[in-house]
């Protein structure tokens, strides 16, 4: 649709497939108070997610394991004393079964060098937990949090046991944290003041039991006031919840002994399942483990065991999908023969670990709630996923520059049915052929010219691996590969076509097919969030990997994030692009999104119909360099990726100029150059990848094998990056609170309380300096790790207090905190 042809768009349409009529996208944004000038020039401040209407928030999903011996950790200690165990004994033992199944899970119980366990939960004796906090995990334990006459969970004997006649708690770490800050505030003889108890009672909610890994969201919604964007203030507070949580897990090690008992617990990022993990995975069944892994939901819900049984039909539905792809490989001509390597029925996926950052359109939430602004939810979803669909095509820009996932795959490990994992329910057949014979071309997996694949017995895969030199390949972004990020549509249920409830009509087909089901929310890249599920009208992107930086990576990305919503809503506004010009079919947008699959493999070039009718790629690839005619596939153009990327940045920096100037974002887009054109140096891929070689004591990732790697991955993030995302927190905890601290008014008479509570005579930067070696590595002394805590919470109070003040005074707007994450 042409700039001319929108303007004189004045009557009303039919959303394609239903009868309701919708104003042309012109009226849609001037109902959104979006402003035309003279001559019909646009005012991009009056556009959504302009400067000062963004708000945001996040979610971060983090690594957990338990360092100490075999006889004192809890995982090891419930895998010997299980049925499934006994059971597994004896079968092996009367020959029922193959003795290498027990050899494997004797040999996971019995190699584990460097006594850590992944995911395990913790135990210890109940008698450690203050009054506060047995008041905290008693609640916790009901079967509905706002019915006690119900009574307590009909699993409650998964989380109590007596030992030498003690009663003991059992509990994922992911619950620890919050019996840790309800501890830390209940535990003193001299309560602190009431604005600590107050915070640490609000931010309990924060810290979610849910799936394996512990998931922590915002502590309150972020609406910065200055003209620099969302993006620092995002940053910042997910790095002071991260220092909360490595401070709460600390404390929880010395305060209920579990360092003095053999168990110390660790919590770090980490973006992909632990290896050991998968190892065990391969050697026991589904349920057995769901019963180890799936966290019990105690924390979050007010139905625990309701979000319990939900985890374990995800954790069901996505090894059954799985399962299914290994056909549609077939239907593809990707598998040629009846002899295949069936992935495991436990699918570990649900272990991967990102970061989900929503953000939220103040001016979209404003109209929305108006009784007589016209603006509904029909206009709402019609917008929104036509902004989804133009964002996707700039989502390669993030995969590798800001975060990754580094991963290495063995020779062994290149089975169709096992690396490419979830991508035939995620991309069209011919895209799917496309990418795999590319990336077996990257990986070098020939022999005399001819594509091999391996054969399966692992003793002839590793033979053929060392006498041909097929060393495998290393991947910049696995997480995206190995999860399943983004559902494709069907021909008759497309996900972003505009029509309220498409995503339930697609889930049904979906669920026919065996791919998914209803009862689970929608896996996409990006996500469009409506007011009125979710309390703001705006968008969440799923797509985030492993920030190495908080400040230097997550705060440009989201900086970015935001660029990409405005610039969006800038071409609806100007009519340079419509539904009609990025059409609902699976293969356009399998066409697109190819693009991110392929950035996350490393795969260097992909391919587009020289006559795709999608108007946003066409206009992309028209603007890329190097672009020719395929030899190998008559009617589409050759792309180089990242030919592509520059591309996407050139138009950034032509159509989205006059937005760079309002967020004053020059530096940001001028450092994302420096990201696509020196990604060792600048990019969070080269960062994390430089970092785990340096652990591994090697210069490049194929000098070792693909274990001896991603082990090295899993030290790197449990002990460095953990200890520099720790160091970074406390940069900003320490300037925040200096500057709190030297401007106390008399409006801040709790403040000043508080801090002279915690500190007593000594200043903020002395105590701050003389705990941060200790805190970085992961060892302090309780009465210390408490005051800390105490400083982190005045921090926090004073970031919520300022936050609400500020949604209060622009919009009158709550800062509950759950209408953003």
């Amino acid at each position: 649709m042409s700039r001319a042809e929108t303007n004189k768009s004045s009557h009303l349409h039919t959303v394609r497939g239903t009868d309701e009529k919708i104003p042309s996208l012109r009226r849609m944004l001037e109902t959104l108070d979006v402003r035309y000038g003279h001559s019909d020039h646009l005012d991009v401040s009056s556009l959504p997610f302009a400067c000062g209407d963004a708000t945001a928030g996040s979610e971060a999903e983090l690594q957990t394991v338990i360092v100490g011996k075999k006889q004192d950790v809890d995982l090891p200690l419930t895998i010997e004393q299980s049925n499934y165990f006994a059971d597994i004994l004896r079968r092996a033992a009367a020959g029922d079964t193959r003795k290498r199944v027990i050899t494997e899970l004797e040999n996971y119980l019995t190699s584990n060098t460097e006594a850590v366990w992944e995911n395990s939960w913790v135990r210890f004796p109940r008698r450690l937990l203050s009054s506060l906090t047995e008041e905290v995990f008693q609640r916790d334990l009901l079967a509905d949090k706002e019915d006690p006459s119900q009574g307590n969970r009909s699993d409650l004997q998964k989380f109590l046991f007596k030992r030498e006649g003690q009663d003991y708690v059992r509990i994922p770490v992911s619950y620890l944290l919050k019996l840790s800050l309800a501890e830390a505030v209940g535990s003193s003889p001299n309560p602190p003041p009431a604005m600590i108890r107050e915070t640490a009672r609000d931010l309990t909610g924060h810290f979610l039991n849910d799936n394996t890994s512990p998931e922590t969201f915002s502590f309150h919604i972020i609406s910065p006031t200055d003209r620099h964007g969302v993006g620092q203030a995002v940053a910042q507070e997910m790095a002071k919840r991260f220092l909360l949580t490595q401070l709460l897990t600390m404390y929880a090690n010395e305060r209920f002994r579990l360092l003095q008992n053999g168990q110390e617990a660790m919590v770090f990022y980490s973006p992909h399942p632990p290896l050991r993990q998968k190892k065990l995975n391969d050697c026991i069944s589904d349920a057995f483990y769901r019963e180890l892994f799936m966290s019990p939901c105690l924390s979050g819900w007010q139905r625990g065991e309701a979000k319990y049984d939900y985890m374990h039909l995800c954790h069901r539905v996505l090894s059954r999908s799985q399962l299914n792809a290994t056909a549609k490989l077939r239907e593809a001509g990707i598998i040629t023969k009846n002899l295949v390597t069936l992935p495991n029925t436990s699918n570990i996926s649900l272990a991967n670990n990102g970061t989900h950052v929503s953000m939220g359109s103040r001016r979209l939430g404003e109209v929305l709630k108006g009784q007589n602004s016209g603006f509904t939810k029909i206009h709402e979803k019609y917008l929104g996923d036509l902004v989804v669909k133009i964002t996707e095509h700039f989502l390669p820009l993030f995969v590798g520059t800001y975060t990754a996932a580094p991963y290495r795959l063995d020779f062994k490990d290149f089975h169709p049915e096992k690396a490419l994992a979830f991508l035939p329910h995620e991309l069209d057949y011919t895209h799917l052929r496309m990418l795999w014979r590319r990336w077996q071309k990257k990986a070098n997996l020939k022999i005399f010219g001819r594509p091999l694949t391996p054969f399966g017995p692992l003793w002839l895969d590793r033979t053929i691996s060392v006498l041909c030199g097929l060393h495998g390949d290393f991947i910049p972004d696995f997480r995206i590969i190995d999860y399943l990020v983004a559902l494709m549509s069907t021909e008759r249920s497309p996900a972003l076509d505009g029509k309220l409830h498409n995503s339930d009509r697609l889930k049904k087909d979906l669920a026919d097919l065996g791919v998914f089901d209803t009862k689970m929310s929608l896996y996409l890249f990006e996500k469009m969030r409506e007011l009125e599920t979710m309390g703001f009208s705006g968008f969440e992107a799923r797509h985030y990997s492993l920030f190495e930086q908080f400040s230097g990576d997550m705060g440009r990305a989201v900086d970015i994030q935001n660029l990409l919503y405005c610039l969006a809503y800038k071409y609806l506004a100007t009519g340079r692009i419509s539904h009609t010009q990025i059409p609902d079919r699976p293969f356009v947008e399998s066409e697109r999104r190819q693009v991110i699959f392929g950035t996350a493999i490393g795969i260097p070039t992909f391919f587009i119909r020289e006559d795709t009718d999608n108007e946003m790629i066409k206009m992309i690839v028209t603007r890329t360099e190097k672009v020719r005619h395929s030899r190998r596939y008559p009617g589409y153009l050759r792309v180089h990726n990242l030919e592509y990327r520059r591309a996407l940045l050139k138009i950034l920096q032509k159509d989205a100029a006059d937005l760079i100037e309002m967020f004053q974002m020059e530096e940001t887009i001028q450092e994302l150059a420096l990201r696509l054109e020196a990604p060792d140096r600048f990019a969070a891929l080269g960062r994390l990848t430089g970092g785990i070689l340096k652990e591994a004591g090697v210069s490049s990732p194929l000098q070792m094998p693909a274990e001896d790697f991603n082990l090295a991955a899993e030290r790197y993030y449990r002990q460095h990056l953990r200890r520099r995302h720790s160091e970074e927190a406390l940069d900003f905890l320490t300037a925040d609170l200096v500057a709190l601290g030297e401007g106390l008014g008399r409006a801040a008479h709790a403040t000043r309380q508080a801090l002279r509570f915690v500190l007593k005579e000594e200043g903020i930067s002395a105590f701050l300096a003389r705990l941060r070696r200790n805190i970085c590595e992961g060892k302090a002394p309780e009465t210390d790790l408490q005051k800390l805590i105490y400083l982190v919470l005045i921090s926090v109070h004073d970031d919520r207090r300022r936050a609400c003040q500020t949604m209060e005074a622009s919009h009158g707007e709550s800062s509950n905190v759950a209408s953003i994450c």
